[in-house]
C-alpha cells in the first residue's frame, strides 16, 4: 500500500471540512480542465509561466 501524504493545513479550518468541500468542488474542476475552454485557459497559462521562467532565467544569466 502506498502512503498518504502528509497534509499541510495552516488555518483553523478542521482538515474533514476541507476535504469535504474538495470532493464538492472536484467534479466541477475536472470537467471545467476536460472542456475546450478549460484546456485553452490551462494552456495560455502554461505558455505564460513557461515565458516568465524562460525571461528569470536569462535575468539570472546576466547578473
Amino acid at each position: 500500500m502506498g502512503r498518504r501524504k502528509k497534509l499541510i493545513n495552516n488555518t483553523n479550518i478542521p482538515q474533514y471540512k476541507i476535504e469535504a468541500i474538495a470532493r464538492c468542488i472536484m467534479p466541477d474542476i475536472l470537467s471545467f480542465y476536460e472542456s475546450e475552454e478549460g484546456q485553452r485557459e490551462f494552456a495560455e497559462w502554461k505558455a505564460q509561466r513557461d515565458a516568465e521562467q524562460a525571461r528569470k532565467e536569462k535575468e539570472d544569466k546576466v547578473s
